[in-house]
């Protein structure tokens, strides 16, 4: 009996002679707490000083965190990011920007959920609008052409960092590190420039690749422009438990990251007629706007004409 991530639960499926696709990526166990691998890892960064010494002399940082939509586990990243900030600058004020990109506000009650009452009350929360004109700034041209215009919150600080996960994403690549900045704290112009039909069809806009994408490319520009200084990133398993943490530059760090996700995520495709897929289960199976990650993995196994059943 074949038990597919519904929601919070699951839905049981006889699969019979279905040949079930599974990567080692669900099935492979946490060597430790979150909190514990997400701390090893900002001891070593990635071709970085560590986030103790970039806070030395800063006044403020803006810490850009995930949205509702993604299970990020930010209780067992956020402690340490605000640990190793004050051990470099014990006063530095701290805001968590939610980077809610082009999806919907976050609400209080999800935000408690996601982060807990204490990091709640210690830090200041904005959540980005991307349709709030005076909320958002243009700081650049992308190499696109397009203006870059992120969240106001986010050029006024001294310090910009964020927190992430990687997991293969059907246009960008990967996801994680740039995608913080954009689409993350993007006005919806950028984005939907960023998102437009012409790159997410083009060759090179798939899953696991970074070479020649230019909505990635676009990303890791807007990233750059905004100095995006230091980012942690996780990696899931398929009970949203951190398997693995690569902190550092926004580059190299998120490169040792993908490469990780690239050797356990893939599995050979088998040919069918009729391909069953979910979107993993909450939080990434809570809209329509999310289902057609779930969509694009199973249409690799299927031929034109074949039918997708997404759960």
């Amino acid at each position: 009996m074949l038990k597919i991530p519904y929601g919070n639960t699951y839905i049981e499926f006889n699969e019979g002679s279905a040949n079930v696709l599974t990567s080692s990526i669900d099935t492979l166990r946490s060597s430790g707490s979150g909190s514990d691998i997400v701390r090893r890892a900002m001891l070593r960064p990635i071709d970085s000083p560590r986030l103790s010494e970039l806070a030395r002399g800063k006044k403020n940082c803006v810490i850009i965190i995930s949205d509702h939509t993604r299970p990020v586990p930010s209780r067992d990243i956020i402690p340490n990011m605000l640990r190793e900030l004050r051990a470099g600058s014990p006063d530095i004020e701290v805001t968590l920007l939610v980077a809610t990109g082009f999806h919907r506000l976050t609400s209080t009650a999800e935000l408690e959920a996601k982060l807990g009452r204490e990091i709640m009350d210690e830090c200041r929360i904005v959540v980005h609008d991307c349709r709030d004109k005076d909320a958002n700034v243009q700081i650049g041209i992308l190499p696109s052409g397009a203006p870059l215009v992120i969240d106001r919150t986010a050029v006024d600080t001294d310090l910009l960092i964020a927190e992430g996960f990687i997991e293969p994403h059907f246009f960008a690549g990967f996801s994680g590190s740039r995608k913080s900045v954009l689409p993350g704290i993007a006005s919806y112009k950028t984005i939907m420039y960023n998102h437009n039909g012409q790159f997410v069809n083009d060759s090179h806009s798939r899953t696991g690749n970074l070479c020649h994408n230019h909505v990635s490319e676009d990303m890791f520009a807007a990233a750059e422009m905004a100095h995006l200084a230091f980012v942690l990133n996780v990696v899931l398993n398929g009970k949203h438990e951190v398997i693995g943490s690569f902190a550092g530059d926004i580059h190299k760090a998120h490169e040792a990251g993908c490469e990780f996700v690239k050797s356990l995520a893939g599995v050979e495709p088998v040919e069918c007629e009729i391909a069953i897929t979910t979107n993993g289960g909450y939080p990434l199976d809570q809209n329509i706007y999310q289902a057609v990650k779930g969509m694009c993995s199973a249409e690799a196994t299927l031929p034109e004409g074949g039918v997708i059943i997404d759960v």
